[in-house]
């Protein structure tokens, strides 16, 4: 069964929300940590500061990715090395689904794809997120969207409950923290999220190995990656755009996953409304929206395209095919020069 009974976007969670949510991960015996395809350093960061805490206080718990290989850039994160492929695992036996930095279980990718039974109610799903397009699938669901980062949403739960924390896991969650504020620089950082950093940083978090390794130290492959990302760039009417195709990840070296930078770098382009980077790939586009222009909110604009995300960072899936993203392109474009007239009927309605 869902969870409806939520504090609505938008607002912090009382002490009441955190309480709920904990008791029904400590009465779990077996758990299985999940998080989104694709992931980011929230997502696995997350999902390892889980982990351990929930092993050291004597749960199986299992920390579970979609991906059969963990970005090189990540690989620093305590706790790595225990993550387990998803689709390997076994699920008879499970007491609990701990889905984290997951806005919708379409989020999950080639777990949900092939495995939808998992998901059914039949075993209980506690969703952590802080994405304002969570769905709030859980049985349970502590979603705060005002916090920057999912690790920010369980680094309140475990300062409010009182749970000890090890110098590994503080590493953990200020990873998550700082990577998705990009070093606590994007609009989502606020006071309270400079506030569980001191109190992470106080409890041990290793800031220079989190600052090297995911933003100063780059593979040589990643270069050669983003300068034929770069050289492809196009910008009109308000709108930058670039791709990563397999031929270009084949010649260059890098995974995919080394391209997720460079999109963060075009949003800074002067006259940029907003940057969009398009990943070709078998099944589709994969498409990442980013923009640092007050009038823009790209979450809404993901949602037409059955996405979700942030207002300052968010992404889609279109079918294969250039046609699809060139109407794609023309949509957004349409839509972003429309939002002086009628933002937030263009946003949120059909324009093609």
């Amino acid at each position: 069964m869902t969870d409806t009974n939520n504090q609505p976007a938008g607002e912090q969670l009382p002490r009441a929300e955190f309480e709920r949510a904990w008791q029904a991960i400590s009465s779990a015996r077996t758990i299985f940590v999940l998080t989104h395809a694709n992931p980011d350093a929230d997502a696995i960061a997350s999902n390892l500061a889980l982990t351990d805490v929930l092993a050291r206080r004597g749960h199986a718990v299992t920390p579970a990715l979609a991906e059969r290989v963990v970005p090189g850039s990540l690989q620093y994160i305590p706790g790595v090395q225990y993550l387990v492929p998803a689709l390997d695992l076994d699920i008879t036996g499970v007491d609990l689904l701990l889905i984290v930095d997951c806005a919708d279980l379409g989020r999950l990718g080639p777990v949900y794809d092939q495995h939808p039974d998992w998901f059914d109610g039949t075993i209980p799903i506690v969703n952590v997120d802080h994405h304002v397009t969570n769905s709030r699938y859980g049985a349970i669901n502590l979603v705060d969207s005002t916090a920057a980062a999912t690790c920010e949403v369980i680094s309140l739960l475990f300062q409010e409950l009182g749970v000890e924390i090890s110098p590994d896991v503080a590493t953990c969650l200020l990873s998550g923290i700082y990577g998705d504020t990009l070093g606590l620089r994007t609009a989502s950082t606020t006071s309270r999220t400079v506030r569980v950093t001191a109190d992470l940083l106080d409890r041990g978090a290793n800031l220079g190995l989190i600052v090297d390794s995911l933003f100063r130290m780059k593979p040589f492959s990643t270069l050669k990656l983003w300068a034929m990302v770069l050289e492809r760039a196009e910008m009109l009417n308000g709108v930058v755009w670039t791709e990563i195709t397999p031929e270009m990840l084949a010649t260059s070296g890098a995974t995919s996953a080394e391209g997720e930078g460079v999109i963060n770098f075009l949003a800074g382009i002067k006259g940029a409304k907003i940057a969009i980077l398009f990943y070709r790939q078998p099944e589709g586009w994969r498409v990442s929206l980013r923009s640092i222009a007050e009038d823009v909110d790209v979450a809404r604009l993901a949602r037409v395209y059955n996405g979700g995300g942030h207002s300052r960072a968010a992404g889609c899936r279109l079918e294969p095919g250039l046609e699809t993203r060139d109407r794609f392109l023309l949509d957004i474009m349409a839509r972003i020069n429309a939002l002086e007239r009628a933002p937030v009927s263009l946003l949120d309605e059909g324009y093609s």
